[in-house]
């Protein structure tokens, strides 16, 4: 087995209890297609969440839209090297210094906090960035964790045009600087 530091990106984001390492194409494409990413994985590997985040790195590497620091992050429980999870950006900024960030954790290590603390973590490095001024989520209005994940995270839903989709049954949040 390798360590994240042979398999991944350059760029780890420490927190209390997790490395956040960020993940290279190839990476990405190992997990987008059923691999591990060369991960130790807690329970029986990354949740489709994780896979379809992957898969958004692959597309953006395909059509030179990649940016390493804007990518997927592998969360990294630091007591045993296991992935718990993947957090990750949608896409590099917009001209308006907003940047969407997704998530998933696998089953065996939801309910736990990693995906708060990871959010904070993510959330502020991007924050810190030169040209952001908002990082957005969009949570589905029956996922009632993940809207208590983004609510402990320092988000709020946004009101007015474009806060909720009522086709597609989802929140934003956002967290401004």
């Amino acid at each position: 087995m390798t360590r994240p530091d042979e398999r991944a990106g350059t760029s780890r984001i420490p927190t209390e209890r997790l490395v956040l390492v960020s993940i290279a194409p190839a990476v990405a494409s190992d997990l987008s297609t059923g691999g591990d990413g060369g991960f130790a994985w807690v329970g029986s590997g990354p949740a489709d969440g994780t896979r379809v985040g992957a898969g958004m790195v692959v597309e953006r590497y395909e059509v030179g839209e990649f940016w390493p620091e804007w990518t997927t992050y592998v969360l990294v429980r630091r007591e045993d090297d296991l992935a718990v999870g993947a957090m990750g950006f949608h896409s590099a900024p917009d001209p308006d210094g907003r940047v969407e960030i997704g998530y998933d954790l696998v089953e065996g290590a939801r309910g736990h906090g990693y995906a708060t603390e990871a959010l904070r973590a993510l959330s502020a490095w991007a924050l810190a960035q030169d040209g952001v001024r908002t990082v957005t989520a969009v949570v589905d209005r029956a996922n009632t964790p993940s809207q208590n994940v983004v609510t402990r995270a320092g988000f709020t839903r946004t009101t007015g045009p474009g806060s909720e989709n009522e086709n597609e049954g989802e929140y934003v949040y956002e967290l401004r600087r």
